[in-house]
């Protein structure tokens, strides 16, 4: 009999452009992973450029859908959270990390480019501290990672300011670390994941690209998260995410549809299985 694993989603739904569950639904079903969402929020659309949103919070219903998921019983083989809007939905989805013994990725989804998004506060960021605390593997971006750490994100680092960096990431919060969108001065014409695992860092680097689209992170992830749960390496795995989101990012651009509406998921899922050999990975 065929054994499926499956993985409980805690993401918004953005019922127009491609992220959040619209991204991590089909790239974890094509990875052969049964995907249970638990929305945290719906919108009209993402906020990148479409107008006024329609915004619906379900903190309250949160714990309602998951009462009813535990009376079936669901069982789960990961637990996978993206995009938190409220304290109170941090803080449900850190007592469910605490209840579960599986593999519990966290994407701490609070910032880009430097800066919080602007729902977002040092609250929120205290918040996300805790959670991360609860997780097996963290995915933060550059920025977030700072903002983890109470820093300033950098412009670009050493090798060794990478290495240092993705260090104290891990001994702050127990979980194995993934850090996209770290620029390397040794790479300018690159961009990197730092994977550190608590005792080595790798840096898996792809091509820099000119577009920023919304939904990278998501689909980033969500590949990790698949690969993972089919039983790869965490570096194995960043290197299939990195190579498929750029790969993906090319062929979007090639094609010249507006970056607003995200990448080209629906032409791209097939490639998953035979992603190009764009990443590099060396130790730091």
């Amino acid at each position: 009999m065929l054994s499926v694993k499956s993985v409980l989603a805690l993401h918004d739904l953005s019922t127009y452009g491609r992220c959040s569950l619209t991204c991590v639904i089909p790239v974890l079903s094509t990875l052969g992973v049964k995907v249970c969402p638990l929305p945290t929020a719906v919108y009209s659309s993402d906020t990148g450029g479409f107008g006024p949103v329609y915004a619906k919070d379900l903190t309250e219903e949160m714990p309602r859908i998951l009462e009813k998921l535990e009376a079936i019983p669901a069982k789960f083989d990961g637990i996978y959270s993206g995009y938190l809007g409220a304290p109170d939905q941090v803080r449900f989805v850190e007592a469910l990390l605490r209840r579960h013994d599986c593999l519990k990725v966290v994407d701490p989804v609070m910032g880009d480019n430097g800066k919080l998004y602007s729902a977002f506060d040092d609250s929120m960021v205290e918040q996300m501290r805790v959670l991360c605390r609860a997780a097996g593997v963290i995915t933060p971006n550059i920025t977030e990672a700072s903002f983890l750490l109470r820093e300033v994100p950098p412009q670009s680092l050493s090798d060794a300011e990478a290495k240092a960096f993705a260090l104290r990431l891990y001994e702050a919060f127990g979980a194995q670390v993934v850090i996209t969108s770290a620029p390397l001065s040794s790479h300018p014409d690159r961009i990197f994941s730092l994977i550190c695992d608590g005792k080595t860092v790798q840096a898996v680097g792809v091509p820099m690209l000119s577009a920023h689209f919304p939904g990278t992170g998501d689909i980033f992830t969500s590949v990790l998260t698949g690969k993972l749960m089919g039983g790869a390496s965490l570096v194995s795995a960043a290197e299939a995410a990195a190579a498929f989101t750029t790969d993906s990012m090319e062929k979007t651009m090639a094609v010249g549809t507006p970056i607003r509406e995200g990448i080209l998921l629906e032409a791209c899922l097939q490639n998953l299985f035979s992603v190009p050999a764009i990443s590099t990975t060396y130790s730091l």
